[in-house]
């Protein structure tokens, strides 16, 4: 579970550092790291990307390289996608009514017009088909995070692959 956490977490990463390494060098400048930061809603000062980069340059050639930078945000990142994922596995226990791992079209229909969001019998087959990617007729814990997460991007205007 931790090491797929990782794979995917160093694919968005490596997908982001690519975007901001404008000249294609495979290191950021200090003007590229800033504008990464500020893509991910940081926003330092001078000063502190000043020290930030230093702290980061690991081999001290003024830039901050794909290693250097995983380096930095990794253990931060998985801290909080840890707690995410606690609290998608208490969710995904509410729903699941009769705690057998898995999440019924009855259990989900129960569980969202408690919640107020009463599903007709189109929308409740339409989230289960989209959900259910391995057609067994119930949401495994998985699929039940995947399509949070695709709700919680699609709610954000991220673009999820």
């Amino acid at each position: 579970m931790m090491a797929t956490l990782q794979t995917d977490q160093l694919k968005q990463l490596k997908d982001i550092f690519i975007r901001f390494d404008m000249d294609s060098d495979g290191s950021l400048t200090q003007l590229e790291l800033a504008a990464l930061l500020r893509s991910l809603g940081l926003k330092p000062t001078g000063d502190q990307l000043h020290v930030l980069l230093s702290n980061m340059d690991a081999n001290g050639n003024g830039y901050v390289e794909f290693d250097e930078l995983v380096s930095a945000i990794l253990p931060d990142m998985n801290e909080e996608v840890l707690i995410n994922q606690e609290q998608l596995l208490e969710v995904f226990r509410s729903f699941d009514r009769d705690g057998n791992g898995f999440i019924t079209a009855a259990e989900l229909a129960g569980s969202m017009a408690k919640m107020g969001h009463p599903l007709t019998y189109r929308e409740l087959s339409d989230m289960m088909r989209e959900a259910d990617t391995n057609g067994d007729g119930v949401l495994s814990f998985n699929e039940f995070a995947n399509v949070m997460a695709k709700s919680a991007a699609d709610f954000l205007g991220i673009k999820v692959p």
